[in-house]
């Protein structure tokens, strides 16, 4: 099976949207030939029924999951089959007809088999589809494993909080060392600087007291007054 030409691409749409070609439709119908069939069998055949109501010439064509398109088989009115590359027969598919019936045979059914099945008619210059056969495996939906948590004892808990209180603990010591330099750094200058202030007002203290005292050595008189020397009278000639 090989990918089809855009002609069948536009075969299709033609036949999904003229109006003459949906009016009509009911003459083609493609269905699993056993009616207890609803999904293929990995490795087992596969039947599929197309009805064609005017007894003409069918094709099978196949619509993969990607939407690409593959022609299988055109089966005439006679019986005759004709597969891709104007082969007679496959190795892969089969064909039977009976009356209007006209069934497409998957010999063995695989993955890449997967897909949307038309059948198509070629009447009066105009192109007629079947409603689309979804031919996929049944989906198996697996159970999410459950996973259980186990119980949480008391001593896993005590052993988490002595753990919390150990960082706890050894985060405050690095703070309060971080604390006790900062407080060198700012005690220690400022020790330093009133250390400073009080020698200066220490020698400040002696320094006026030393003035004081010589201040109060000097001999005054007893009413207050300084002694005043006598005047000598200038000598006239």
């Amino acid at each position: 099976m090989t990918d089809a030409s855009p002609a069948l691409l536009l075969l299709l749409s033609l036949g999904l949207c003229c109006p003459g070609a949906q009016g009509q439709r009911n003459m083609v119908t493609a269905k699993f030939y056993n009616s207890k069939t609803t999904h293929p069998q990995s490795g087992k055949p596969l039947e599929l029924e197309c009805t064609n109501s005017q007894d003409s010439g069918v094709s099978w064509i196949r619509q993969d999951k990607a939407g690409t398109l593959h022609f299988i088989v055109y089966i005439s009115a006679l019986s005759k089959p004709t597969f891709e590359g104007n082969q007679m027969t496959s190795s892969h598919f089969g064909t039977l007809k009976s009356g209007k019936s006209y069934r497409l045979v998957v010999k063995s059914f695989k993955a890449q088999d997967e897909g949307v099945y038309f059948c198509t008619v070629n009447f009066n210059q105009a192109l007629y589809f079947s409603s689309g056969l979804h031919v996929f495996f049944p989906v198996t939906t697996t159970a999410a494993p459950v996973t259980t948590v186990p119980p949480t004892t008391q001593s896993s808990q005590v052993t988490k909080r002595d753990v919390c209180l150990q960082s706890h603990e050894a985060e405050t010591s690095k703070e309060k060392k971080l604390n006790f330099f900062c407080e060198i750094f700012i005690w220690v200058p400022l020790a330093g600087a009133c250390f400073l202030l009080l020698i200066a007002l220490v020698i400040t203290i002696v320094l006026c007291q030393k003035t004081r005292r010589r201040r109060c050595r000097c001999n005054r008189p007893a009413n207050g007054k300084p002694k005043m020397k006598p005047k000598v009278p200038s000598q006239q000639i």
